[in-house]
Formats: structure tokens, C-alpha cells, sequence
């Protein structure tokens, strides 16, 4: 046989080598890659479409008027989330997020930079209101990939950035208080026992309806594709509420709270930071869009790894199923995009040329964490 072999007859002589197991499985597979011009988009968590501090923008908006006129894309998301860690009356994210048990905020954060593959992310930071920025400074001046605790504190003062003794706002405070009370103080002496008191404590709480469910975890994800189809993302938080001083959750652990690869598209996560650390979920989302699937299937495997993964009985509710809640936000190189969560309720933000909305999230399972 002689001549040019046409685009659909190469694709059938491929697909039946792959049947034939002459070519390796990997060169079977087609990356979920797209290579042309895409409609810009940015998706994040529900508070990524809030107004806050009498702002005309949101989260979404301001990155998204960011990423139109021309900005760098990771440049673009944390500016959309920076308005989320310095309001005041946000109680799951920077300035003014839930402290830790000790009563003091500590605050993580992670961003990842596509087209540059670089990363940076800061954990336990305190006395700074926007961890984010750290995060880009230790991408973008080190090395290094994450810095935690005082040397965190040490190289953002160091840097530049202001440094406070207290983040907590009267609210804050306050709730921190109410909990206190709450929590029987002979558990204060046993760590784990202090733990579970505590978490039970947090717990009451949300049911009496002090604290927004939400806000008991707390944490807002970005991403944002550009016309270029570069993809950028960050996750920022305060982390569990009244959690063990140095507690570090997802947020801040590429792969985990945030997993970005410019080839194929970026997944992020709030909720339950230990389900996600166990199954490394965000980088799994990510390979699975490679594998070719849709945001929202990608991210529905992730969900069924962690509930597969899920076997301690005091993570399991009344019906077997996990008693907790987790979402995952998903973009990939063609701008398609997709929310998931364990269970129904949620919605995340979108923005595109059509302006900020927030749209329904899929769920895995039905019912609510509780059973």
C-alpha cells in the first residue's frame, strides 16, 4: 500500500495496533489536550461569588476583569481571593478566620502556576491576612515549595509583609469563646480526647446555628484559564475550626488542596482536608481529565475513592457512608468545568463573559453527612 494515509485512516490503523496490543497501553490513551484558543472562565468554591466590603466585584469577577485585560492568570486568582482573606466577616478564610483550639488563626495556603510549572504554599502561618500572596512569594522567590510555621512568618516579615499579633475579629474571638465553653475542660489535659471534645463541640455549634457548616472547615479555591489555555490556580484557608495548634489540612499540599497541570486542567478542594490528604484527590481529578474524562466524572471517581477509602467507623454515619462533607472544582484545558460534592446542597462560582453566578454542584450520594 502506497500513498498518504488520511487523518481517519491513520486513527483506525492506531486504534487497531492499540487492539492488538502492538502499541503500549500510555500510546493508546489520549491526553485530554487542547491546543487552541478557549473562552477565558474561572471557577471557584460558592464564597468565590460573594460581595464583600460593600466591593462591586467578586472573587470570580475581579479575576476574571483581570485575566480579559491581559494579566497573568495566577496573578489574576489570588487578587479574587485576597478579597475573601482580608473581609472581616468571613470566618473561613484569612483576616478573621476560626482560630485554632489555642485561640490563634493560623492560616494555609498553596498556588500553582501552569504554563511556569512552579508552585509555592505556606501552612500554620500567622499575622499575615493573605496567606496566598506568601504563597506566590515562596514560588516565586525560593526554591522551595512550602514553608510553614514561624519560618513562614520569618520570610513573609522578612519580605516585606505586614505582621500582626492577633488576626482574630471580635467575631472570632467571640465564637472562640463560645466554644470554650463548650468543651469540658478536663479534656484539655489528653490531646486526643481534647480533639474529639472539641470536634463535638464545633459540631453543636453548627447545629445551634452559631457557625455556618461551611465555615467549620472553611477554604476558598480559584482556577482560571486564559485565551492561551494557561491555567493557574490557588487555595487558601483557615483551616478546621479550633483545630489542634500546627494542624495542616489539604489546602496547602499540592495534590491535595490544589493540583494543577497545564496540559490538562486543575482541580481544587474544600471540606474534610484528612479525606483529601489520604487519597491525594486533586492530582487524582487531574490525571483522571489526561485519561480523557469530563470535569465532572473525573471528579465523581474522586469522590468514590475517598468514600471507598473511608472505613473508620467514627468517619461513618447512621448508613455506612462517610459523616462528612467535601467538594472538589474542576477545570480543564478546554474551559469546561465542574463541581462535585459527597453530597447535595452546594453550588460553586462561575464567571465568564457572561458575568459571576453560582451554579449547583453534582453530588455522589444523596441525603446529608449526618445519614
Amino acid at each position: 500500500m502506497t500513498g498518504k494515509l488520511s487523518r481517519r485512516g491513520f486513527m483506525q490503523v492506531g486504534a487497531g495496533l492499540a487492539a492488538s496490543s502492538l502499541l503500549p497501553a500510555a500510546a493508546a490513551q489520549t491526553p485530554a489536550v487542547h491546543t487552541g484558543a478557549v473562552k477565558p472562565v474561572v471557577i471557584a468554591s460558592g464564597n468565590g461569588q460573594q460581595y464583600r466590603n460593600g466591593g462591586k466585584l467578586t472573587c470570580v469577577e475581579t479575576a476574571f476583569e483581570q485575566i480579559a485585560a491581559g494579566k497573568d492568570v495566577l496573578d489574576a486568582v489570588i487578587a479574587g481571593v485576597n478579597i475573601v482573606e482580608l473581609d472581616p466577616e468571613d470566618t473561613s478564610v484569612g483576616y478573621g478566620g476560626l482560630p485554632n483550639a489555642d485561640g490563634v488563626v493560623q492560616l494555609d495556603s498553596c498556588c500553582m502556576h501552569g504554563p511556569l510549572r512552579r508552585a509555592g504554599g505556606v501552612a500554620a502561618l500567622e499575622g499575615v491576612r493573605t496567606p496566598s500572596k506568601v504563597a506566590r512569594a515562596v514560588m516565586n522567590e525560593t526554591d522551595h515549595h512550602l514553608l510553614v510555621g514561624a519560618g513562614a512568618q520569618t520570610f513573609a516579615r522578612q519580605l516585606g509583609f505586614e505582621i500582626e499579633d492577633d488576626l482574630n475579629t471580635e467575631t472570632s474571638r467571640k465564637l472562640w469563646l463560645e466554644w470554650m465553653r463548650r468543651v469540658d475542660p478536663k479534656h484539655f489535659l489528653d490531646p486526643a480526647s481534647r480533639a474529639q471534645a472539641g470536634f463535638r463541640a464545633g459540631q453543636s455549634m453548627v447545629r445551634d446555628g452559631l457557625i455556618d457548616p461551611e465555615h467549620f472547615y472553611g477554604t476558598i479555591n480559584c482556577s482560571g484559564i486564559n485565551a492561551k489555555a494557561d491555567i493557574c490556580g490557588v487555595t487558601t484557608t483557615s483551616g478546621l475550626a479550633w483545630k489542634i495548634p500546627g494542624r495542616v489540612g489539604d489546602s496547602p499540599i499540592l495534590g491535595a488542596g490544589l493540583y494543577v497541570d497545564n496540559s490538562v486542567g486543575a482541580a481544587g478542594s474544600t471540606g474534610r482536608g484528612e479525606a483529601n490528604l489520604y487519597n491525594l484527590t486533586s492530582y487524582l481529578i487531574v490525571e483522571n481529565l489526561r485519561r480523557g474524562l469530563h470535569p465532572k466524572d473525573a471528579a465523581m471517581e474522586g469522590l468514590k475513592r475517598i468514600q471507598s477509602n473511608t472505613v473508620e467507623k467514627r468517619l461513618l454515619n447512621s448508613r455506612g457512608l462517610p459523616n462528612f462533607g467535601i467538594s472538589f472544582y474542576v477545570l480543564d484545558k478546554q474551559g469546561r468545568h465542574a463541581g462535585v460534592a459527597m453530597y447535595p446542597g452546594g453550588k460553586y462560582a462561575v464567571c465568564d463573559a457572561n458575568g459571576g453566578r453560582q451554579v449547583a454542584m453534582d453530588a455522589l450520594l444523596e441525603g446529608s453527612p449526618e445519614g
